[in-house]
């Protein structure tokens, strides 16, 4: 690799080096350990998201106690509100949001490419009217990464530009390429302190040359992870898994792989089957607000008239209390009647199985039988969701 670590990363001092620890492999899967100056985060690692330095419908330490060794937040909306430099001044995002572990940050490109009323892509970044109150904002590699510094953020991401598929190959093309740039320039521009890293993002849409070109670009310019980005943005499964088995075998060994914006449960055991270390997706906490629980039985739909007079939980063996301890009759009259509790019950419900299927699979592969563990999860779905058509 052509670029060593940060000086400051090799400097003693009261936060640990950022660094990640290979510990098992089963197959392409791993399971290690990445240590930062927040501590250490066990992966395979689904992040949840805080987009605006809260878990939406949960206490910090309820998402700790799950099983949550890292949350993600937000450049773009904590930009937005209440602003870098004002978090900093109140001590950084770890002492304003109350979590004291490790914190991601992505860099803030997806949402002004998702959320932004008006954008302009140039070489120099996006500029940007915010979708909150219309004011215009500029965002380049540079300031993505000073507000980074500035939250204090253990992770942090290049700033890139995600194309939504499909798109043609020169579209693609261009994309990958400017994100490449942006990549050199956020590299130059991370301030890292002991226990701080910086990830690259892989672009190149469906394309594997592009793909393959963008990690190797990447791994030329040297960072401390790499992400896989474009690939939740609605292409179909059978794509993403593609990518990732093109992608995947030119990542570093010694590095934190990270798919971004994935996924459902399977989406999480067919990409740690392909050697992905790190994920984060809205769908646990979003499907627990409009209704939908994850279980280890499958998805049950509490909006389903079906539920207004079961007396069961929804899953009685499980050590998360609002999967064992309310019935689904309850939960039902919660969702229908719009009352915030059932948001909360449903969110520390999905947060707490999808804790409870990374660390299933992180035992697994240390076991060597994760092809095993996986048919094993897909036969309890499966017999779940089929008692619930029956029903």
């Amino acid at each position: 690799m052509s670029s060593a670590l940060t000086a400051s990363e090799q400097s003693p001092g009261a936060a640990p080096a950022f660094s990640f620890e290979l510990r098992a492999r089963d197959g392409r899967a791993r399971s290690g350990v990445i240590t930062t100056a927040h501590g250490q985060i066990r992966t395979p690692a689904f992040m949840p998201v805080g987009t605006a330095a809260t878990v939406k419908a949960m206490y910090p330490q309820q998402v700790k106690e799950l099983g949550a060794d890292v949350v993600l937040g937000n450049v773009y909306h904590l930009m937005l509100r209440p602003g870098a430099e004002r978090v900093a001044r109140l001590g950084g995002l770890h002492r304003f949001m109350n979590w004291p572990h490790p914190i991601l940050t992505d860099s803030g490109g997806f949402q002004v490419m998702s959320l932004s009323k008006l954008r302009k892509i140039t070489e120099k970044g996006v500029t940007f009217q915010s979708h909150v109150d219309g004011t215009k904002y500029e965002l380049t590699p540079e300031r993505s990464m000073e507000i980074q510094g500035l939250l204090g953020s253990d992770i942090q991401m290049q700033l890139d530009e995600c194309v939504r598929m499909p798109c043609a190959r020169e579209e693609a093309e261009r994309a990958m390429r400017l994100s490449l740039r942006w990549a050199e320039r956020s590299k130059a521009a991370f301030r890292g302190l002991p226990g701080q890293g910086v990830f690259g993002i892989v672009q190149g849409a469906d394309v594997p040359e592009l793909r393959i070109e963008s990690a190797l670009r990447l791994i030329d310019i040297g960072f401390h992870g790499y992400a896989i980005g474009g690939l939740a943005v609605g292409e179909p499964q059978e794509v993403m898994l593609a990518m990732l088995d093109v992608v995947t075998p030119a990542l570093p060994e010694d590095r934190p792989r990270y798919l971004m914006g994935v996924g459902t449960p399977d989406d999480l055991v067919e990409s740690v089957r392909r050697g992905v270390d790190m994920f984060d997706c809205v769908m646990p906490t979003r499907a627990g607000r409009h209704g939908l629980a994850y279980t280890r039985h499958g998805k049950v739909n509490l909006k389903n008239a079906r539920h207004a007079e079961d007396p069961r939980p929804l899953d009685e063996t499980s050590p998360c209390e609002a999967s064992s301890r309310w019935s689904r009759a309850y939960l039902h009259h919660l969702v229908k009647s719009g009352e915030i509790l059932g948001m909360m019950l449903l969110t520390w419900n999905n947060l707490a199985y999808y804790q409870e299927l990374m660390a299933g699979m992180r035992a697994a592969i240390a076991a060597g039988r994760l092809d095993d563990f996986i048919a094993e999860t897909r036969e309890g779905w499966a017999r779940g969701e089929a008692e619930q058509r029956q029903g």
